[in-house]
């Protein structure tokens, strides 16, 4: 036959894949050492993927394309990009070879685009083939596949991200004895910040692999440590005590805003040898900083104890800047000792929140293996001040000026106030303002061409002859903020009263009584306000002073306090100003309004054994302390029992049901001579009574996944003999929206087994009650599982319909989980289809779907697209569908 249907030619080249593919994997699968798996944003929601592995060049088992599933059910094949065109050493022709860096090593990257359906995180992961024989920590490595994972998290409101680009190969060498270093030399395009853990490796379907045990493990006599810094990412295995190849996994994990926005995962071996000699040294500044338009000279020297020639190498961010990249010049190899100087002439485009790494490598040419020295620089880009900085009193406000800032890349100011000077001078390295110093922010702009503001203090005025001090930074749009300028102070001139009381005399609902006192003018203009003068006091309810109602007048400059009596004092605090007038005939106008001032006012927060009291003023002067005083109940006079330079205080080991009573002390200043000093006022009189209304910590919950059965066995903690003897009852939930509750038991039962209706994938916790009902649903210890506890499901390649009792249909291996259907079909060596079904147990019995009749024996072959239902920590209880395609060989014997 010289033609045939156009869909029946693809399949048979289908068929011909599988069957290559099925009968090369035992042959060909020793090569797979080490990868990863990595994506650049390119628009909307299109992603460039790349995966890098490292393998055997030797190797038969090439690949010249990989398959990608791009978490959302879809999959790719991908194909290598790198090196020349060529045969592979299984004789087959690619447009691309791969690369080799040493004689057994070869790096290939396969590069793809993918377009994303809708926001969302989604799992890109590869499985291939498998790693190479004989790794130490990995049982029966020669059959375990390389599984490699990314998360993509596509959220708008976090903005287009790309995941970090790891600088430094994962194929390594060490000695037995010599502590192993290795760093990724992640570097975050978008500036994000990243943390490092080690996890398990992964083998097929995604598993951790059984028996796998980390590098130090394996001699269960000396183990050592093997650690991972999760700031730097560095790694340490104290002292390797065996020769052999090691490999290990570890997430690097992406942070914006607190919000993790995805990882990535380094799968990498190291072969540790026997060695006679020691490995160089590096030594190097490792953490410093430069002003952006400086040139950061960084020296770097490397030596060695045996003289060997040493090779300086230097990667990192800095290198591959868009815009002034930094410089290495790599000295020429040199024994015993070398070095060199890095240039990076900075400018305003680096000033980002997240240093620079800088990754260091000394490697000699010692034999057998080239031992190495790891350095990281962490180097801060910081923006420089803010210069010029004025400020010029004009009426009841402050205008300040200042210069336009260096770095156009910055999006606007920062505008810092505090009473008084601090004499503040920023350190080396140091950005904005600590809040230590007592300044407090009171504007920012969005214009970085803006250079002006002026300070009304939000519209109420500034106090008069109060001295103010300014500084000023510049921000930038991931959180960075300049070195803080000069601080500049200045004085309004006094020509208007300045409260500087209200204090709570008595607290009643009928009769409360508030002493008020202000100081007066004393920089009175004879020209402009010759006089005589009128203070008006004014009162308002609360802490605003909108509905303002006049209490008293006086026209003596000398009468300064006021008694307010006949208000209620115990359910409000209450809030005055000062209208200033000048009353010459003929020429009567207001000078102005004082700032308003309310009186101390206190709340009190019952719990169990305890009451809290918080504190609120409205002030134009700062109170630096307050003084918390308690009735004594045998006297009836307040006693002092403790001081905060906060707003609130603890009162704690009381007795429940029990009343007490509190008034507050506030300590304030304005820091300007001429003002009374300290300024000393008290709060309203408060009782309460603390209770029990504090739920059961929560308890730590476990979980057993029973595969076999399909169920999830759920054992927690009996905290009734830890942390509350008052159980009720226990409440086991599943994470939703809402949660879901499982089930309700009594204090006695601290377990439950429990078979999911569709998934054995979710989260889960418990919560307890108390007798009193005290409860907390948002507050808990969650424990989550996945379909990767179980095995996933798999088909097996042989089955024997002869009715002998013994595997006579065809059935998936036992123990998976979470398979809502399939989409089974079975072909013969023709391309027709003999048997399909949608049913996830398949009892396939052999028989053609077209005749009824017992297949022949033979090689059949089956296409099987898996739907399971993967519920995840990100989106726990929901319904999320994703389907994973099988293919192989199906042989019947009978």
């Amino acid at each position: 036959m010289n033609s045939c249907h156009p869909i029946y030619s693809r399949f048979r080249v289908l068929l011909i894949t599988v069957l290559l593919t099925v009968a090369g994997i035992s042959s060909y699968a020793t090569h797979q050492r080490a990868g990863e798996i990595t994506y650049r944003h390119l628009s909307g929601l299109t992603y460039e993927v790349t995966i890098t592995t490292y393998t055997f060049a030797p190797s038969a088992a090439d690949r010249c394309e990989l398959t990608i599933n791009w978490g959302d059910g879809q999959s790719s094949v991908l194909p290598r990009t790198n090196g020349p065109a060529g045969q592979t050493p299984a004789g087959i022709f690619c447009e691309h070879t791969g690369e080799n860096i040493t004689i057994d090593i070869r790096l290939n990257i396969y590069k793809g685009v993918h377009t994303y359906s809708a926001p969302s995180t989604y799992r890109i992961w590869v499985e291939d083939p498998n790693r190479n024989l004989g790794i130490q920590n990995i049982p029966n490595s020669v059959d375990v596949p390389l599984y490699i994972e990314t998360m993509l998290v596509i959220n708008p409101f976090l903005g287009g991200n790309s995941s970090p680009v790891l600088l430094l190969p994962p194929i390594d060498n060490g000695c037995v004895g010599i502590p192993y270093l290795h760093n990724a030399g992640a570097y975050d395009p978008d500036g994000d910040s990243l943390s490092f853990r080690l996890v398990s490796c992964r083998g097929a379907g995604g598993l951790d692999i059984p028996g796998y045990k980390l590098p130090n493990e394996v001699d269960t006599q000396t183990p050592g440590s093997f650690t991972i810094n999760p700031v730097t990412g560095d790694i340490v295995w104290e002292s390797p005590t065996r020769q052999g190849e090691y490999n290990f996994a570890f997430l690097i994990e992406e942070w914006r805003n607190g919000v993790r926005i995805g990882y990535i995962t380094r799968d990498m071996q190291v072969n540790i040898v026997a060695c006679n000699n020691t490995p160089p040294e590096l030594h190097v500044n490792t953490d410093t900083c430069v002003i952006a338009g400086d040139t950061l000279r960084l020296f770097v020297l490397a030596t060695d104890a045996d003289n060997h020639k040493i090779t300086l190498t230097a990667e990192g961010g800095p290198f591959i800047m868009p815009v002034s990249p930094a410089i290495f010049h790599q000295p020429d190899d040199s024994a015993g000792r070398v070095s060199t100087t890095i240039a990076w002439p900075t400018v305003c485009a680096h000033v980002r929140t997240m240093p620079y790494q800088i990754f260091l490598k000394a490697q000699d040419n010692g034999s057998p293996v080239r031992l190495f020295d790891l350095k990281t620089v962490n180097i801060q880009v910081i923006a420089p001040p803010v210069e010029n900085v004025q400020a010029d009193p004009m009426g009841n406000s402050m205008v300040l000026n200042w210069n336009p800032h260096k770095c156009s890349e910055a999006k606007g100011y920062r505008i810092y106030r505090r009473t008084g000077s601090s004499g503040f001078a920023p350190g080396a390295c140091q950005t904005g303002v600590p809040p230590e110093t007592g300044y407090r922010l009171i504007a920012e702009t969005s214009d970085i061409n803006l250079t002006s503001y002026i300070d009304d203090n939000q519209g109420f005025g500034l106090v008069r002859g109060v001295n103010y001090c300014y500084i000023i930074t510049c921000w930038f749009g991931d959180g960075a903020e300049s070195i803080a300028s000069e601080e500049v102070c200045a004085s309004l001139k006094k020509d208007m009263p300045v409260i500087t009381n209200v204090s709570v005399d008595a607290t009643s609902e009928t009769g409360g009584q508030i002493y008020i006192a202000w100081s007066k003018p004393t920089e009175l203009d004879p020209v402009q306000m010759p006089g005589p003068y009128i203070y008006r006091l004014f009162r308002s309810a609360g802490f605003s002073n909108a509905n303002r109602v006049q209490l008293a007048e006086y026209t003596s400059l000398n009468d300064t306090t006021h008694t307010d009596t006949g208000i209620n004092t115990r359910d409000t605090a209450w809030t005055y100003t000062i209208e200033f007038i000048n009353n010459t005939p003929g020429n009567v106008f207001t000078i102005g309004f004082t700032p308003p001032a309310s009186s101390l006012f206190i709340r009190t927060i019952p719990s169990d054994r305890q009451i809290t009291v918080s504190i609120n003023a409205n002030v134009p002067w700062i109170n630096e302390w307050y003084t918390i005083y308690r009735m004594n109940e045998t006297t009836g006079l307040f006693d002092s029992i403790g001081i905060s330079n906060r707003p609130a205080f603890t009162d704690t080991a009381l007795i429940n049901e029990k009343e007490y009573c509190y008034l507050v002390r506030s300590t304030g200043t304005y820091g300007t001579p001429g003002y009374i000093d300290p300024i000393y006022n008290f709060s309203q009189e408060r009782c309460e009574r603390p209770y029990d209304n504090v739920p059961p910590c929560p308890p730590l919950l476990l979980v057993d996944v029973e595969c076999d059965v399909r169920e999830l066995r759920f054992r927690w903690e009996d905290i009734s003999q830890t942390c509350a003897p008052d159980i009720d009852r226990y409440y086991l939930y599943q994470v939703g929206n809402p949660h879901i509750l499982l089930g309700s038991f009594p204090a006695s039962v601290t377990s439950y087994d429990y078979r999911p209706p569709s998934t054995i994938a979710g989260c889960f916790f418990v919560v307890a009650s108390d007798i009193n009902g005290n409860i907390d649903t948002t507050s808990y210890h969650r424990v989550c599982t996945s379909i990767n506890d179980c095995p996933r499901y798999r088909l097996p390649n042989v089955f024997t319909p002869n009715s002998d009792g013994f595997n006579d249909l065809f059935v998936p291996f036992p123990g998976y989980t979470s398979v809502e259907r399939i989409d089974l079909k079975v072909f013969n060596r023709w391309g027709v289809v003999v048997f399909e079904t949608t049913d996830p147990e398949i009892r396939w019995d052999g028989k053609d779907k077209n005749t009824n009749k017992p297949c022949s024996d033979g090689v059949y072959f089956y296409i099987c697209d898996v739907y399971e239902i993967v519920g995840t920590p990100e989106e726990p209880g929901e319904k999320i569908i994703e389907k994973r395609t099988l293919t192989n060989s199906l042989h019947i014997f009978r």
